[in-house]
């Protein structure tokens, strides 16, 4: 059975069109389908998501409602392929991987005392991707090169619920630094069969920071402690040569390696069957800005739990899955539905992202006005895990449950 009239399905089937929820910070999911399709190939979309989440801050904190604190938020991918030779392919591929944001807007004494200074936190990644394929025969391709990839962020800690650290404001400027991603792919053309395997580096970064520790000085509290603690033993100027002077640095931030396993098959006349299960290895992720580091170590010396603590961490492995049937209906229309798992990264959770996983369900819908491109679109219903949210001077702050999420993006291709 020759399923190659299967073309405007199985772009459907194998490009995501909308944004993903996804734990963690992951965001984009850093497909290469573009880089697979045939001949030359131009593509670019915007994928969009509109989350509900919400929580009640813990009984310590007065049990009162965060309000709604993820915002909207939109990010662009484009990719561009060319079939330089028969054996030889390039491809630039440029998607915004990894981001957060996090707004708490309502009046709460754990997250928001003022009603108009509330806790804020924004990360930003870009990357480009530049691929080099070598096609020995029609059912393989090689293909590897580097990857340049910016990040920056910006935070404001404010309430109970950071304790001393609440007032803290850090501003990381942007960074660029190279990876790399290597990979293979098989396919067979008559039956709709293409499967492949990525893999992505992590990336290391040194963002140049400006903070601003507060109203807390964590000197005088981390030599008032010390002197406390000691019974008189220790005097403040024995405690103030124990406590380190402040030494400026960067913020060492290094983004995740992660591994895409992409395939898809005919399964009858006009239908494609298709998978994606992607890993991305969070486990030891953390983000612990140069100054606010050295605040936590000296009131570590008071509050020995804060000692070594990080404004951001993750300590497990992510896993996700979609799987999903595409369908062509005529010459200019096809379709898809899909379902989609994410296993989180950890629980309790931080209160930049108070998630843990999700379910979802969708659908995508895609119109060819010619052989040679087509519009399509998509949605998703993203039904999110319930979690416990902590910060580093807390380990319980409050829950966030029965939240949600919808996505929705249009992409448009071009082959030429």
């Amino acid at each position: 059975m020759k399923l190659k009239t299967l073309t405007t399905a199985m772009i459907l089937a194998t490009v995501p069109m909308t944004g993903v929820f996804a734990a963690a910070m992951d965001r984009s999911g850093q497909s290469i389908a573009a880089f697979l399709q045939p001949g030359n190939y131009f593509e670019a979309g915007i994928s969009v998501l509109d989350p509900s989440v919400s929580g009640t801050s813990s009984a310590a904190l007065g049990n009162q409602a965060t309000g709604d604190m993820a915002s909207d938020y939109y990010f662009p991918s484009a990719a561009l392929k060319l079939q330089v030779t028969d054996n030889f392919s390039f491809g630039l591929l440029y998607d915004q991987p990894f981001g957060a944001e996090a707004d708490y807007t309502t009046q709460s004494n754990a997250f928001n005392p003022t009603g108009t200074d509330g806790t804020q936190a924004e990360v930003k990644t870009e990357n480009l991707t530049f691929l080099f394929g070598f096609q020995p025969n029609e059912n393989w391709n090689i293909y590897a090169g580097p990857a340049y990839q910016t990040a920056q962020g910006n935070v404001s800690l404010r309430g109970q619920a950071y304790s001393l650290l609440s007032g803290y404001d850090a501003s990381m400027k942007k960074d660029g630094e190279l990876g790399w991603v290597a990979g293979l792919a098989f396919q067979i053309p008559d039956i709709a069969l293409k499967a492949s395997l990525t893999y992505r580096s992590e990336i290391d970064h040194e963002l140049s920071t400006s903070e601003n520790v507060g109203p807390v000085d964590v000197r005088t509290a981390a030599v008032g402690g010390l002197v406390q603690a000691s019974g008189g033993q220790i005097t403040p100027a024995m405690a103030n040569a124990m406590v380190p002077q402040f030494t400026p640095g960067k913020t060492g931030v290094k983004t995740p390696q992660s591994v895409n396993l992409d395939f898809q098959t005919g399964v009858m006349a006009d239908t494609v069957a298709f998978a994606n299960v992607r890993w991305v290895d969070w486990d030891g992720f953390a983000i612990r800005p140069n100054d606010f580091g050295q605040a936590l170590d000296a009131l570590g010396q008071v509050v020995p739990a804060l000692s070594g603590g990080n404004l951001v961490e993750y300590n497990e492995e992510q896993w996700s899955a979609t799987v999903g049937v595409g369908r062509k209906f005529n010459e200019k229309w096809a379709g898809n539905v899909s379902v989609g798992w994410d296993s989180g990264v950890d629980n309790p959770v931080t209160t930049l992202g108070p998630t843990e996983g999700y379910w979802n369900v969708g659908l995508g819908l895609q119109f060819s006005p010619a052989p040679n491109y087509f519009i399509a679109g998509g949605v998703k219903y993203f039904w999110l895990g319930d979690a416990q949210a902590l910060t580093v001077a807390n380990p319980n702050v409050g829950n966030f449950e029965d939240n949600h999420a919808l996505g929705y993006g249009l992409k448009m291709g071009y082959r030429f």
